[in-house]
């Protein structure tokens, strides 16, 4: 290799030092992005939009105000981001199996099979919300925004709840053997996903009941024997 390769593929320190700092920064950027987010999903959760103040949730996340502005722009834009985070962490985690039992529904499908990866599917929900980052207040942000529709209902709506309840629907028609009809299906959906929803925030109450019972077998159990009442 000639000098004059090596001269120039090779850094000066003070460049070194450069994209060290700048590295360093993106990280600190992300994390305290990451921070103000949980913070605004918390607080949301817990006053809704309309209660919670930036003011408020910068204190949470021990930020000042120009970061929340820097970061999202302004209130609304924090709350839509909360949205598309709950969004993107769903599809981190059920995406995938969700395209692939959409996938098998193009093809003839038996009571059967159709009641496994409805068990698969709302096993991987609950799942999913039991485990995720923030999931209380998360169920909380959810619920306020299906009682009083605001900023974040039509980043929900559009990407989580419609195909979701859709496909669950035609997973319930398939493992019902057509006995259960389009629009029952439609609202049967919304119930099992709604009540997983529920159950997450009233985790308190059913922590105190069960005892030491293991709440995801409790859940798991619950959803199995709903599924197999499908086909009765």
């Amino acid at each position: 290799m000639s000098s004059d390769m090596t001269s120039k593929s090779a850094l000066s320190p003070s460049s070194a030092r450069q994209m060290r700092a700048s590295a360093q920064g993106y990280k600190k950027g992300e994390e305290t992005r990451r921070r103000i987010l949980s913070a605004a999903s918390e607080i949301f959760g817990e006053r809704g939009f309309a209660s919670a103040t930036t003011r408020m949730i910068a204190q949470k996340a021990e930020t000042n105000l120009p970061a929340l502005t820097y970061y999202f722009g302004n209130k609304e834009g924090l709350y839509r981001a909360c949205a598309d985070e709950i969004v993107a962490d769903y599809h981190k985690s059920v995406g995938q199996l969700a395209e692939q039992i959409a996938a098998m529904l193009a093809t003839n499908m038996d009571a059967k099979t159709a009641q496994t990866l409805l068990f698969d599917l709302l096993s991987n929900l609950a799942r999913f919300l039991l485990t995720s980052p923030d999931t209380e207040s998360r169920a909380l942000f959810i619920q306020h925004e299906m009682a009083s529709p605001g900023a974040a209902f039509e980043i929900l709506y559009s990407q989580l709840w419609n195909p979701g309840i859709a496909l669950t629907a035609m997973l319930i028609r398939a493992a019902s053997n057509g006995k259960i009809d389009e629009r029952a299906a439609w609202v049967r959906a919304v119930m099992m996903i709604g009540s997983l929803t529920s159950l997450i925030s009233g985790r308190p109450i059913i922590t105190r009941t069960a005892g030491d019972h293991d709440l995801e077998i409790l859940v798991l159990d619950a959803l199995n024997d709903q599924i197999l009442s499908l086909a009765r």
